[in-house]
């Protein structure tokens, strides 16, 4: 079916743009001022706010809960939020679990009715040229390091492990552990400076749980533009918030946490998964989102 979305108000990084987008078969055939010469089916969004959806960090999905606890589950931590993608990590103690823990979380998460992107956790010691090989065979988009102490940092090999990480480079993000303040700060000091010197693909800081992943850290795993975009020739995913006084020189994460009681529809590849207090709630309807090339829009 082919129809055209008018007089939207859309709202990207702080900046509210109006425009008309032309659909067909959940996808964004392309988006323009307005489409005055066509005879499709018209939808007018001139109430709403458009937002793209947000993608969320769950560091340990909760596997195990029966299907009713599970539903619920991505009914309020995602669904009720605007999410239609969030990143999970396999927890991997040694090396020769990795792909075995892959799977499991995968296989766990076929019911999902939301989009999907597995990545790694390791602890600093399993931080080897041999553990980024597999993962760059796997096309692990993400590999979140645990640092328990800043020492860790001084007697990794870092020459071999960004040659291991090339080509596909997918991110080193940190994970501070260690409960005294002084030493956290310090040991973030330390993660910048040694990823800045070696020239390392990596995030600076942690990632928050709970909150849509900031888009420069979207652009550096490769989840954006794939997902959580509203982008001429990809998927039609957006959240509709009602206008009102209070929305204006705003940031979608300010609409995440402060503004959710105005969040009435989610739209998640062309399909309505919520329309105001109706959930309609798919298992299977998500997939595993594989990343071809990490940090692509940030080189």
């Amino acid at each position: 079916m082919t129809y055209i979305i008018e007089n939207a108000t859309i709202l990207k990084e702080r900046k509210m743009t109006k425009a008309s987008l032309l659909i067909e078969n959940g996808k964004i055939l392309s988006i323009k001022p307005d489409y005055k010469r066509y005879g499709f089916i018209r939808m007018n969004a001139a109430s709403f706010i458009m937002t793209p959806t947000s993608t969320l960090l769950l560091k340990e999905f909760p596997l195990n809960l029966p299907f009713q606890e599970l539903k619920k589950f991505f009914i309020d931590e995602f669904i009720l939020k605007g999410c239609t993608t969030f990143l999970t990590l396999a927890v991997v103690a040694h090396e020769q679990a990795l792909l075995k823990e892959i799977k499991r979380i995968h296989t766990r998460l076929l019911n999902s009715p939301i989009d999907y992107i597995i990545g790694v956790k390791i602890s600093s010691r399993l931080l080897t040229p041999s553990i980024l090989r597999k993962c760059k065979r796997e096309k692990v988009p993400a590999i979140f390091v645990e640092i328990h102490h800043v020492d860790e940092l001084d007697v990794l090999p870092w020459g071999w492990l960004r040659e291991a990480m090339f080509p596909y480079n997918s991110p080193l993000i940190p994970i501070f552990v260690n409960d005294n303040e002084k030493e956290r700060n310090e040991a973030k000091i330390k993660w910048k400076r040694v990823m800045e010197k070696e020239k390392i693909p990596s995030i600076n800081d942690e990632i928050a749980e709970n909150e849509p992943i900031p888009y420069p850290v979207l652009k550096k795993i490769g989840i954006f533009p794939k997902k959580s975009s509203i982008h001429q020739g990809l998927e039609l995913s957006y959240n509709l918030y009602l206008k009102s006084r209070e929305i204006r020189n705003i940031e979608e994460v300010e609409l995440f946490h402060y503004h959710r009681h105005m969040l009435v529809h989610t739209i998640h590849k062309g399909e309505v998964i919520r329309a105001q207090d109706y959930i309609d709630f798919r298992p299977g309807f998500g997939e595993h989102v594989k990343i071809n090339t990490p940090s692509y829009f940030t080189i």
